[in-house]
């Protein structure tokens, strides 16, 4: 231990075998060891003491629109990753759609890093896009270093990122379970869809009624047999319908592989409470009943769901008119997912050990970040610092994201991040940022970071 540069003590370090009081030893920014609370420290070493505030690895967020080239205005990799910093996130995966250029080819796929370079407070990394008429491109982007390929089932929202009919979605995973890689998929049916009513006005009821269960539940139930038929790996986004956790359930015990995320905003808010013309509320698919969300719940206690990430969509305010028809659907909520979801899980009886394998843990591994989300030797010395049983009322003008709209304006949240590691450094001190810091990551064969990913700045 005689090269140990830093150790960071705490009463409450939760770690793979549970929360315990440890020290953890950091050298070339990984941790080098997870020792004892009172272990001697190793001469030279700087230790910081942070007594009952816990210890947690950094957070992974892999669903993030950052919008930048192109809509920069909606958010931006400087802003983007300040709020993930200050939010506990150490690493997000940015979507390939609400950038122009999409990420559909190698060619913007380096427009989006070239852009990106220099601006990241955090660790960031890319998915591809599957979208008509890309087939060809797939390969060069996983070889690329993507992540995986997100397509949408039905309209986006932008025509530079078009839905696939189901002939093109099974070209597209066909092509992708033939080079081992992961589809990611926006589940809602598009003939539901149009079957509903549209949406119209201020009133959350009509909204909610535009996007019924059955788009997600069948739509999901499609993508399960065509995942078994090709025996190919796809990952449901943001569910909302509790009814398809017994589809999803009965495919992982007959082996299908497939994983499935939930978000903050399906989890800790209902629609019973979304006032009229409240758009700040709108995504898609939609905040559901509070019936709906304790399924939910237990979707996560029993592992049929995954992980949580925060689908942070965001936009310019007067995209996010009173008619939910018209508005843009999108949550904001990079800064405050871990306090959300901490404030509801432990309402419920879980515990930060929880909370660290739904939002650290299960996203690292989902990509293949095994240096990523968790607290052990050979990881990255990534770590948030959270004061539990602190609260904190929301106020939008204190986030760092570029546009100050938020569903959880005016929230009173338990958990304060006290302060956000990236390599054993400390990137955020509870008020401010330091300059940026973060890798470029890529998709690496072996499930690590590629040798030669570069700071950005």
């Amino acid at each position: 231990m005689s090269e140990t540069e830093l150790v960071l003590r705490s009463r409450r370090v939760v770690t793979p075998q549970g929360t315990r009081a440890a020290s953890v030893a950091v050298q070339d920014g990984r941790i080098a060891a997870v020792l004892p609370y009172d272990a001697q420290v190793p001469a030279g070493a700087r230790v910081e003491d942070f007594g009952d505030d816990v210890l947690l690895p950094g957070l992974v967020d892999t669903h993030v629109h950052v919008n930048d080239p192109g809509r920069t205005e909606w958010e931006g990799f400087w802003t983007a990753t300040r709020a993930a910093a200050a939010g506990g996130i150490t690493t997000l995966v940015d979507m390939p759609l609400n950038s122009l250029p999409p990420t559909t080819t190698t060619a913007h796929l380096d427009t989006k890093r070239e852009v990106a370079r220099g601006k990241a407070h955090i660790d960031v990394g890319f998915w591809g896009g599957a979208i008509p008429g890309n087939v060809k491109d797939l390969r060069p982007l996983h070889d690329s270093g993507v992540f995986g390929f997100k397509c949408f089932l039905s309209p986006s929202g932008v025509d530079e990122f078009p839905e696939v009919d189901q002939e093109q979605l099974a070209a597209a995973l066909g092509e992708i379970a033939g080079f081992g890689g992961l589809l990611i998929v926006h589940a809602e049916d598009p003939g539901h869809l149009d079957a509903a009513p549209p949406p119209h006005g201020p009133k959350y009821a009509d909204f909610l009624a535009s996007r019924p269960r059955s788009s997600e539940n069948d739509a999901i139930a499609g993508l399960i047999a065509l995942a078994q038929r090709l025996d190919a790996r796809v990952h449901v986004l943001h569910l909302s319908s509790s009814d398809a956790l017994p589809l999803i359930a009965a495919a992982k015990r007959e082996g299908v592989r497939i994983t499935v995320e939930s978000c903050p905003h399906f989890l800790t808010l209902t629609a019973e409470e979304v006032p009229d013309g409240a758009t700040e509320f709108k995504c898609c698919p939609p905040i559901r009943e509070a019936a709906n969300q304790d399924a939910l719940w237990e979707g996560l206690a029993d592992g049929t769901l995954d992980c949580i990430v925060s689908d942070h969509s965001p936009s310019t305010a007067d995209l996010k008119t009173a008619d939910f028809g018209a508005a843009w659907g999108g949550i904001s909520s990079l800064q405050l997912g871990l306090p959300a979801i901490w404030t509801e899980a432990r309402e419920r009886g879980h515990t930060l050990d929880d909370v660290v394998r739904w939002m650290a843990t299960a996203p690292a591994a989902l990509v293949g970040l095994d240096r990523k989300g968790a607290i052990e030797p050979g990881r990255d010395a990534d770590f948030a610092v959270l004061a539990p049983e602190e609260t904190f009322t929301v106020d939008p003008q204190a986030l760092q994201h570029r546009n100050k709209i938020t569903a959880y304006a005016g929230k009173t949240l338990y958990g304060v991040v006290r302060s956000t590691w990236l390599r054993g450094r400390r990137i955020n001190d509870g008020s401010t940022l330091t300059e940026p810091t973060g890798q470029l990551l890529e998709r690496p064969a072996d499930g690590a970071r590629r040798p030669g990913a570069r700071p950005t700045g």
